[in-house]
């Protein structure tokens, strides 16, 4: 299982992102809000786009994995946002 974070500045573009991922067969893609801690403005949220593939392993060597890890630090880079990967 490999699980990828792309961080958006806009809910419409990580929702539109979500939708075509799912469409893809994604084992699961979700969007989630994520406010920085002791922002109180309403406009300091990025939008999370949380990937999971259970059918690709967690093998930062697999070419599988570094083409996932590259084509959506790609797609965030793409829209002014940036690539992370959870923590195990």
């Amino acid at each position: 299982m490999t699980e990828h974070l792309i961080v958006l500045p806009e809910r419409d573009v990580a929702e539109r992102i979500a939708d075509e991922l799912r469409e893809e067969g994604f084992t699961e893609v979700r969007v989630e809000g994520e406010r920085f801690a002791g922002e109180d403005d309403g406009e300091a949220v990025e939008w999370v786009v949380y990937v999971r593939e259970d059918n690709v392993l967690d093998d930062p060597g697999s070419g599988t994995e570094n083409g996932l890890r590259e084509r959506f630090e790609a797609l965030a880079e793409e829209h002014d946002g940036w690539y992370d990967k959870p923590d195990d």
